[in-house]
Order: C-alpha cells, then sequence, then structure tokens
C-alpha cells in the first residue's frame, strides 16, 4: 500500500520540468504581447506622422492661396501675406494672452480620461 501511495505523489523532477515549461510559456507569452504593442505603436506613429504632415501641407497651401487671393483683392504684391501674417499674430496674441493652460488640461484630461486602463485589457 506504501508502494501505492509514492506513485500517485508527484514527482519532483515532473514537477520542475512543468513549472520550467509554464514559465517558458509565460515568457514567450509576454515577448509575443510585447512585439504586438510595438508593432501597434509603430504603425499609430507611422500614420500620425503621415496625417500630420499632409494636413501641414494641406494647410500651408490653404495660407498661400488665401494670401494671393487677398492680393488680388488688395491689388498689391505683399499685402495679402501680411494680412494673412497678422491674422496668425492676432491668434498668437490671443493664445499668449487669453487662454490659460488649464484650458489644455481639461482638454487633455477628457481626451486621455482612463486609456491606460482601456488600453489593459486584464
Amino acid at each position: 500500500m506504501a508502494h501505492d501511495d509514492q506513485s500517485s505523489a508527484p514527482r519532483p523532477d515532473t514537477l520542475i520540468s512543468n513549472l520550467t515549461g509554464y514559465l517558458d510559456t509565460r515568457i514567450d507569452l509576454v515577448r509575443l504581447e510585447l512585439q504586438q504593442r510595438v508593432n501597434s505603436l509603430f504603425v499609430n506613429v507611422l500614420h500620425g506622422v503621415f496625417l500630420a504632415f499632409f494636413g501641414l501641407m494641406f494647410f500651408l497651401f490653404l495660407n498661400l492661396y488665401a494670401a494671393l487671393a487677398l492680393n488680388d483683392a488688395f491689388d498689391s504684391p505683399s499685402l495679402g501675406f501680411a494680412a494673412v501674417a497678422g491674422f496668425y499674430l492676432l491668434l498668437l496674441v490671443l493664445v499668449l494672452v487669453g487662454i490659460d493652460k488649464k484650458a489644455f488640461q481639461g482638454l487633455a484630461d477628457k481626451t486621455l480620461k482612463d486609456a491606460i486602463y482601456k488600453a489593459d485589457k486584464r
């Protein structure tokens, strides 16, 4: 009967083998999750860079078009560019003087609220 009790008990080398296999599997899983997150981050950053570039190009050419249209309206070779520059100077002064950083903080809080917890699938 004592022999039956020993055969039903797990052997230490089997436990160590199972534990080692479990740890190897967990390490592989963490590596795969990390690789997936890095790939996702790379795609998002590349997409953002392209969006920013094309958005900037659109914005610049729209401003050039507006300045040239104002040149025609003012019948001057440079007054349109001065008017567009003055408009952006006015916006700069309004942002520097009138808008507090708290407004931007509120926007960041609203946009990024629980972003870490939503990304974590646990």
